[in-house]
C-alpha cells in the first residue's frame, strides 16, 4: 500500500468531485503553506492519482488504470462501507469467489470475522488476507502473476473459475458507461469477471461512485445481470431506472455507514 497521509488521500478523493483544485484554495482548507499542498500535490502525481495544471492538479489522464496500490487509499472509506454491506450478505461456510480488485479486497477484509468460508481467488492481495483466517479454505489459481495487481490472469485462471459452481461471486469494474455497460481495461480481466458471474449463483457488485461514467475501453456485461449492486452514492438517473426496470436490486451505503 502507498505510503499516503490522510490529508493526500482526502485531497485525491476531492480531485475525483472536483476535477481540477488549486494549490490556494486546498492551503486555506487545510490552513497549511502553499509549499506543504506542493509536496502533497507532487506525491498524488508520482502515484498517478493527479495531473499537473498551472497552479493546482486536475485529474489523470484515462488512459489506463491507476496503480494498485494508489487504488487502495483512494476512497478507503466509501469502499469500507461498501464491504460492510456486501459482508453482510455473505453466511458462514459459503463458497466464495473474488475477482480483482481494491474493493473486493475491502470485502474480504470485512469477511475475516466469519468462520468456514472456502475462498477462491486470482487476487493474490485477498489470498494473503484471507488466510489470516485459520477456518477459511483458500484457493488461489495458477499461472504467472501479473507484477502490477498482485494478481493472475490467462486460461489458467479461466480453467479454475469454470470448475465450480460458488454461492457468490463478488466483482468490481473499472468503469459503468451511462447506458449500463460494465468496462474494465483488460479482455482477459473482462473474460475473469465474466466466469465469476457464470459459475455463480449469486453474484455482488461492489463499486464507489467514481466508477459511474469513468472511462475504460473493454466491454463486459451489463449492470441490470448481477444479483446485487452495492455502492456509496445513488448511480445517475438513468443507470437506477434500468436496474428499477430489470431484477437486479440496488443497495446505497450512506455516508452515515462512511469511517
Amino acid at each position: 500500500m502507498m505510503d499516503l497521509s490522510a490529508r493526500q488521500a482526502e485531497i485525491a478523493a476531492l480531485l475525483i468531485e472536483a476535477g481540477f483544485l488549486s494549490v490556494d484554495d486546498l492551503a486555506e482548507r487545510y490552513a497549511v503553506t502553499a509549499q506543504t499542498i506542493r509536496r502533497d500535490l507532487n506525491a498524488l502525481c508520482e502515484a498517478g492519482l493527479a495531473r499537473r495544471r498551472h497552479g493546482g492538479v486536475e485529474k489523470p489522464l484515462p488512459s489506463g488504470n491507476i496503480a494498485y496500490g494508489s487504488r487502495q487509499v483512494l476512497l478507503r472509506g466509501e469502499k469500507q462501507a461498501i464491504a460492510r454491506a456486501a459482508a453482510s450478505q455473505i453466511p458462514n461456510n459459503a463458497s466464495v469467489a473474488f475477482s480483482i480488485g481494491t474493493t473486493p479486497e475491502s470485502v474480504a477484509a470485512a469477511l475475516l470475522q466469519h468462520n468456514g468460508l472456502k475462498v477462491f481467488t486470482n487476487n493474490l492481495n485477498i489470498a494473503l488476507l484471507a488466510c489470516a483466517n485459520p477456518t477459511f479454505q483458500v484457493n488461489v489459481a495458477g499461472g504467472r502473476v501479473r507484477n502490477s495487481d498482485g494478481d493472475v490472469l490467462g486460461s489458467d485462471l479461466e480453467s479454475f473459475l469454470s470448475s465450480y459452481l460458488f454461492d457468490y461471486g463478488i466483482y468490481g469494474v473499472a468503469g459503468v458507461e451511462s447506458d449500463g455497460t460494465l468496462l474494465d481495461f483488460s479482455e482477459r480481466e473482462v473474460r475473469a469477471r465474466k466466469l465469476i458471474h457464470e459459475n455463480s449463483r449469486t453474484t455482488l457488485l461492489v463499486l464507489d461512485h467514481s466508477k459511474f461514467g469513468r472511462a475504460a475501453h473493454v466491454r463486459g456485461g451489463q449492470i441490470t445481470q448481477v444479483t446485487k449492486i452495492f455502492t456509496d452514492r445513488e448511480p445517475p438517473a438513468e443507470i437506477v431506472s434500468r436496474i428499477a426496470d430489470s431484477g437486479a436490486e440496488l443497495v446505497i451505503c450512506g455516508e452515515e455507514e462512511v469511517e
